[in-house]
């Protein structure tokens, strides 16, 4: 971590909320990824966050499938209802449901996933959810598989709705690694940064699992430098202090 920088775990019991206007943050599975023997191998699974518009009422809803083919306007209505970021691995198939109906969300009424990376501890279980329109990396599809094309870049964020956008922040999975970008909540700004951070304090062990190296560490500078708290993919929830006046971290 940067000397700039410090952290600390955002405490609170699991599932924890993050309450917030237009959306609120709740991560319902805290990810993990635990050593198995001296060969190399991991158990590990990936954690799942939903973020609910302070609009939506849980009772009777249903997902309404994004109308296309106007890019922007799917993305809107893709994030005007609950969106999942990341699912877990299939093997927490009966934990995700359980969580999410602890929240009052079936699974039809989730109007967008967001993968983060494609790998299976991340997206195993996008299968649940088939009304919902996918975002996993960068690819953006509406039920019934019709992919829309979008500009996403470093550079150009997807804009979902007020205080919801999609950074693309590569490294760890290749080029093609997203974050999902929440202002507006109670401790500030919530980055979902799937495994851009394994976990607080990771140190340099993330680059063992980095296909690019030195494209997540400048998606991991960006991520600190607009942080107030990070979601990782395989740990707990943690704030980010910057130093006072400084707006960025070199």
């Amino acid at each position: 971590m940067n000397s700039q920088v410090r952290t600390e775990p955002l405490l609170g019991n699991f599932p924890l909320s993050i309450p917030g206007d237009p959306y609120s943050v709740v991560v319902l599975l805290q990810g993990y990824s635990e050593p198995q023997g001296t060969e190399g191998a991991q158990r590990a699974d990936g954690s799942v966050t939903l973020l609910l518009p302070t609009t939506w009422k849980s009772q009777g809803a249903r997902g309404e499938a994004p109308a296309g083919p106007d890019t922007q306007t799917a993305l809107e209505q893709a994030g005007s209802g609950p969106v999942l970021v990341d699912t877990g691995g299939p093997w927490a198939r009966d934990a995700l449901l359980a969580a999410l109906a602890a929240h009052g969300v079936a699974p039809d009424a989730v109007t967008l996933v967001v993968g983060t990376h494609g790998h299976s501890d991340h997206v195993g279980s996008l299968g649940l959810f088939p009304r919902a329109a996918l975002l996993v990396s960068h690819d953006f599809c509406l039920p019934g598989g019709l992919y829309l094309p979008h500009g996403l870049s470093e550079t150009c964020p997807l804009r979902l709705g007020p205080g919801l956008e999609i950074w693309a922040t590569p490294g760890h999975a290749g080029l093609s690694d997203v974050s999902v970008v929440v202002a507006g909540t109670s401790v500030g700004t919530v980055v979902v940064a799937g495994d851009v951070f394994e976990r607080e304090h990771d140190g340099d062990t993330w680059r063992q699992l980095s296909e690019d190296p030195a494209a997540q560490e400048r998606s991991r500078q960006r991520v600190l430098a607009a942080a107030d708290v990070i979601v990782p993919g395989h740990g707990g929830p943690f704030r980010v202090f910057r130093e006072p006046g400084d707006h960025s971290v070199s």
